[in-house]
């Protein structure tokens, strides 16, 4: 903290009422003072990040940080790359996105599977993988050298993610697959070593009979909260927990570490005044804590 500036948080918010479990976290990661801004555009972004910019001296700058929440995944990455945009030369401040908390998870759920996996030569599927969780978990995932499923019931929807993924990556490392019926999901599985089930909440991805078919899984991550499990079998307390041969991890089992990555991030803000943290660099930061 430089002198004795007070560490501002901005929390930008899309939605009607910003997210109390963003608040909650940034008073426990020792934020002194917490501003929330709801109902948030990329219209709005500009004036709101001059007045962070302008109120201090730049080497004051690392005392005030700006947190993208909110619901919507989509929009809080529009306000991300806007604020981005308005910062200029020296007068910035350090950012981190994570709408609905889908990079903290997925670099929770990534990072718990290296825990049991080499990433580097891992063959891995991501159930709900067109939604903003299953999208960073396979961004990070092939950012770590797997070679990722990317499933979708339409395969449509899944190309367009894989396409956006690989592009953003500049190499092809992710595959669109399409889970529509039992015989594709069955076929999906040869050859996986990891699964992680990223799809909405109370929706079964993986049923019991496709999973017993899966003789070469090794971990399954399932990341809904909700019951029935997004995977079968997979209790959301689960925590490198053996299941007939498979390590498995339900939602809280992965929660802990999400919350340590969650509030290790925001404390990382205030160190300088030009850090970005999107999914990558949340994602070095979890791997720190383990």
């Amino acid at each position: 903290m430089a002198g004795d500036k007070r560490r501002i948080l901005i929390q930008l918010d899309g939605d009607k009422h910003a997210s109390t479990f963003d608040r909650v976290v940034a008073i426990d990661a020792g934020v002194d003072e917490l501003f929330t801004c709801q109902q948030v555009t990329p219209e709005d972004v500009a004036p709101l990040v001059h007045g962070a910019i302008f109120t201090r001296g730049v080497d004051d700058l690392k005392s005030t940080a700006i947190f993208v929440g909110g619901s919507d995944v989509s929009l809080g990455q529009k306000i991300y790359d806007t604020v981005r945009k308005t910062f200029f030369g020296p007068m910035r401040v350090s950012v981190m996105l994570d709408a609905n908390g889908a990079n903290t998870t997925a670099a929770a759920a990534v990072l718990s599977a290296g825990k049991h996996l080499d990433l580097s030569a891992t063959q891995a599927l991501v159930l709900g993988g067109t939604g903003p969780v299953g999208q960073r978990v396979a961004r990070l995932l092939a950012g770590q050298g797997a070679k990722v499923k990317l499933a979708s019931r339409s395969m449509d929807r899944a190309s367009v993610a894989a396409k956006s993924i690989n592009t953003f990556l500049q190499y092809d490392r992710i595959t669109p697959v399409a889970v529509s019926s039992d015989a594709e999901l069955v076929a999906a599985l040869k050859e996986v070593d990891l699964v992680v089930a990223a799809g909405a909440a109370g929706a079964e991805l993986l049923p019991e009979s496709a999973r017993k078919q899966a003789s070469s899984l090794k971990v399954a991550i399932d990341l809904n909260a909700v019951p029935p499990a997004g995977i079968a079998g997979v209790d959301v307390m689960d925590k490198a927990k053996d299941r007939a041969g498979v390590i498995t991890y339900g939602a809280i089992g992965v929660g802990g570490l999400k919350m340590k990555i969650h509030k290790a991030s925001i404390t990382k803000l205030f160190e300088t005044n030009d850090l970005t943290l999107d999914a990558e660099e949340i994602y070095a930061i979890g791997k720190t804590l383990i």
